[in-house]
């Protein structure tokens, strides 16, 4: 029995002391968004000119509402087309630079 008295003594400079709630919140709030960044950019090689090609899809979207049919009913017209064919072109020349 009294072999276990001097393990204990030495088992008090192990205790890890649990954090403060509030630095426990914010570090899981920072490896939860670091997770969610990891996530979205997976599989993408340049995230960056993915989210520029998602706002230039976004703003055409909005522009051909602005300018749009007026509750006609969708209208498609080769120029509109071979502008966006043009956008994407460049947007690729621009990834490969």
């Amino acid at each position: 029995m009294g072999l276990c008295l001097p393990c204990m003594g030495g088992a008090v400079k192990d205790v890890v002391e649990t954090p403060d709630p509030e630095i426990k919140r914010r570090q899981l709030a920072e490896a939860a968004e670091k997770r969610q960044m990891e996530a979205s950019s997976r599989g993408i090689k340049n995230a960056y000119s993915v989210e520029q090609k998602k706002k230039k899809q976004e703003e055409m979207e909005k522009r051909m509402t602005a300018s749009g049919s007026g509750g006609r009913g969708l209208r498609v017209s080769t120029e509109d087309k071979t502008q966006q064919l043009k956008l994407h072109t460049q947007l690729d020349i621009q990834e490969t630079s």
